[in-house]
């Protein structure tokens, strides 16, 4: 009994040490975020798209996930839903490993800036956040990790607007739709640094709730804020329900201009009451939920246009 116990013992510093990966909006708002850009599509783009995609190795699986009868319009549409959550996907699916250290959470070595199409069968998971630091009480701030969401998705850009190989495009369009979905959530553009948590706190992943039975993390909640499952037709009424993007913000081209309204949120919106210093436990209020939800609708449709107007205008 005794080595039970201490296995269990060994997993636990393990959880602690290595927080979970990052996901953000969960795959449904990852596929909301799709659906809103598909809108805004322009019919070349649309046909260059969908011959891109048939390129990723999970197509014919994604094919299996579109309901029989949909429409032929309606199911590339969908697709290109279903393509936004492949960078997630591939954390569980045998083949593909982790990189980097800390649980692969930070970059480390020449691998972490490989841009080779689909022979990587690395998780790249540092790819999906900007831990921008933070401090409310003088804490001295880590440096930023570097390859991170920002970097990739200039690399990214720059090969869809390159005379490079179609299976490299496939590639960098899977991960450009997830990641401009990333960077609009907050917690993917922030970590707060403190005496507890001099590192930061890994976007928001070490910060507890106590929504009974007090497992949950203030990361989650907003990645689920939204609604959670992988269903398209789900996806679909969310997007439809959501706010239209404000046109002025929703011009803006630099991500470095997203990444940063995402940081901003993330200190004005996220780490308030009841969010208070520390880890918590904290007990999220009706009028947090509230006023999460209505920030997380403007992100995801402001994604949703940002990443129309970048395919729009750069891929080729």
């Amino acid at each position: 009994m005794k080595y039970a116990y201490k296995a269990l013992a060994l997993v636990l510093i393990f959880l602690l040490a290595f927080p979970s990966p990052l996901f953000a909006w969960d795959s449904l708002g990852h596929m909301a975020v799709a659906y809103v850009a598909y809108q805004h599509l322009n019919p070349a783009t649309k046909t260059r798209v969908n011959k891109l995609l048939k390129l990723n190795p999970d197509y014919h699986k994604w094919l299996t996930q579109i309901p029989q009868g949909t429409s032929a319009a309606n199911k590339q549409m969908m697709l290109f839903m279903i393509a936004a959550t492949w960078p997630d996907q591939i954390k569980s699916e045998q083949g593909y490993s982790d990189d980097g250290t800390q649980g692969g959470n930070r970059p480390d070595g020449a691998t972490s800036v490989q841009n080779s199409g689909y022979t990587d069968h690395l998780h790249h998971k540092y790819w999906h956040f900007v831990d921008t630091p933070f401090s409310t009480d003088g804490t001295t701030l880590p440096a930023l990790p570097t390859p991170n969401a920002g970097t990739q998705i200039a690399t990214f850009r720059a090969v869809l607007v390159s005379n490079d190989s179609d299976e490299k495009k496939s590639y960098d369009l899977v991960w450009l739709e997830h990641l401009v979905g990333d960077v609009h959530q907050p917690l993917h553009a922030a970590t707060r640094v403190s005496r507890t948590d001099p590192n930061g706190d890994n976007g928001g992943n070490n910060v507890k709730l106590c929504t009974p039975p007090c497992r949950d993390e203030l990361h989650a909640f907003w990645d689920d804020i939204l609604g959670t499952g992988s269903r398209p037709s789900a996806a679909i009424s969310v997007g439809r329900a959501l706010p239209e993007a404000d046109s002025a913000l929703a011009a803006k081209k630099d991500a470095a201009d997203w990444i940063k309204e995402s940081f901003e949120a993330a200190q004005q919106a996220v780490y308030v009451t009841p969010i208070g210093d520390g880890d918590g436990p904290f007990m999220i209020t009706p009028a947090y939920r509230t006023a999460a939800k209505k920030l997380a609708k403007e992100r995801v449709a402001l994604a949703g246009v940002r990443l129309a107007n970048l395919l729009n205008e750069e891929l080729k």
